[in-house]
């Protein structure tokens, strides 16, 4: 991290940038001789983030509405009337019942729980960064809409500026 020296005793009266790690770091911001200068982020994460809260905000309203409605929003007419989409051949094909309670609760933990993740992600948490990846790969099974969104975000994630080191 970045700790901005401006105590007089310090540095003298002028500001610094030095890159101190650990204990001394939070030392200088805990004595209040020191701030901490955050990067900003990439638009590319602006955009992760953005997406992220996309989904799984539907995906935590989805469920939600579906426990406590009955059912998960589907199509009210056309040829797809009533039907839900192909994720949930990919749920049957796990054993659960696309209706089921305990699917609706599956909607529900992922869709908070990842709301959680691209709160901390977008906040600048420092481990976030992995807990986005794992969100996201998570989400891939939630086909059609889910899975175009989550390939967005792993590639962004691992090929562009926000992947570590970068």
């Amino acid at each position: 991290m970045t700790v901005i020296l401006y105590s007089p005793e310090v540095c003298g009266f002028e500001s610094t940038q030095v890159r101190v790690e650990g204990e001394l770091a939070e030392a200088l911001v805990v004595r209040g001789v020191g701030r901490i200068e955050r990067k900003r982020m990439h638009w590319s994460g602006w955009l992760v983030g953005a997406l992220m809260v996309l989904q799984a905000g539907w995906m935590a309203f989805d469920g939600t509405r579906a426990l406590l409605v009955g059912d998960f929003v589907t199509p009210r007419s056309g040829p797809h009337a009533g039907q839900l989409g192909p994720w949930s051949r990919l749920a049957r094909a796990a054993g659960i019942e696309p209706r089921s309670t305990l699917m609706k609760m599956i909607f529900v933990v992922y869709g908070v729980a990842a709301l959680g993740v691209s709160a901390v992600f977008l906040a600048g948490g420092g481990r976030a960064w992995m807990a986005m990846l794992l969100a996201a790969v998570g989400g891939l099974w939630f086909a059609p809409i889910g899975t175009v969104i989550d390939v967005v975000v792993v590639l962004l994630l691992c090929l562009g500026p926000l992947r570590p080191g970068s």
